[in-house]
């Protein structure tokens, strides 16, 4: 038996269908079959190591996710045969494998907006020399989608497919100033996660300030989500509510009245174009 492996009387039984119980287990709803179990599985483990970076346990890994030790490591042994998932020299850790880079990077490849937005992004990074970002929403979380690095020496840290928290940032601010204010008391919990000592957690005061976003056209993000960094962002409206958005950030110490202002007019006038770029999608 290799290291990790459970086995032995004490592993968990399984209904007729491959699923724990029987029919009718929570993740694949009443009398989803085993494949259907099998497939939600997967995805849910995937994307718990697409937000744990680093290699785990198989101890770790079932006692996040909750699943049965004995079926959990049939999966990982078959997404580590496929090239999913990897694992360490001794063969008892567990992380993201090289295929699932190949897929997100095929998402950000075949995107239709990220491709209409090249040529703009590139102009607002030549306009405000400072750090651009686009990023759409995927629930309670931004992920950006491109990046143009800052030209100045000091530069926030950035990253293709990083996801941060959609209350704590410029960029899922003015996205949710799209929607209405049951829309987003609905998607969001009433306390809120503290990034840092300035993140709004009361979704009522986060609330308040949405209506300020849509007042002025454009959403801050101050030191909310990154110590000395201020953020500015505006949704791109091709679709209402919006799903993506555009920021500039910018650390505190470079950030002037006028600077700002600055960026304000840049970011307006990338919107622009942006929509112009978007309009049929």
């Amino acid at each position: 038996m290799n290291r990790g492996e459970p086995g032995g009387s004490g592993a968990e039984s399984e209904g007729p269908e491959g699923a724990e119980g029987g029919p009718g287990g929570a993740e694949g709803g009443p009398g989803a079959p085993a494949a259907v179990k099998s497939a939600v599985r997967t995805v849910l483990l995937l994307e718990h190591f697409a937000a744990r970076p680093g290699l785990h346990s198989l101890a770790d890994i079932q006692h996040d996710l909750g699943l049965p030790k004995s079926s959990l490591y049939m999966l990982l042994r078959t997404l580590v045969n496929l090239g999913w998932v990897e694992t360490d020299a001794t063969g008892t850790r567990y992380g993201i494998g090289v295929r699932a880079l190949l897929v997100g990077s095929s998402y950000i490849d075949g995107d239709e907006v990220v491709a209409a937005a090249r040529p703009t992004l590139d102009r607002l990074s030549d306009d405000t020399t400072e750090t651009i970002h686009l990023a759409r929403r995927d629930g309670t979380s931004v992920v950006y989608l491109a990046t143009r690095p800052s030209q100045h020496y000091l530069r926030p840290f950035t990253r293709v497919g990083r996801r941060l928290p959609v209350h704590s940032t410029a960029l899922g601010k003015a996205l949710l100033a799209t929607h209405s204010d049951d829309e987003v008391r609905a998607l969001l919990p009433r306390r809120l996660e503290a990034v840092t000592e300035h993140t709004i957690t009361d979704r009522e005061r986060l609330v308040d300030e949405l209506a300020l976003v849509r007042e002025q056209g454009y959403a801050v993000d101050r030191e909310e989500n990154t110590l000395g960094l201020r953020c500015f962002g505006v949704a791109v409206p091709y679709r209402t509510p919006a799903r993506d958005a555009v920021s500039c950030s910018v650390p505190v110490a470079r950030l002037t009245a006028d600077r700002e202002q600055r960026i304000k007019a840049a970011l307006f006038e990338a919107r622009d174009r942006l929509s112009v770029a978007t309009r049929r999608m």
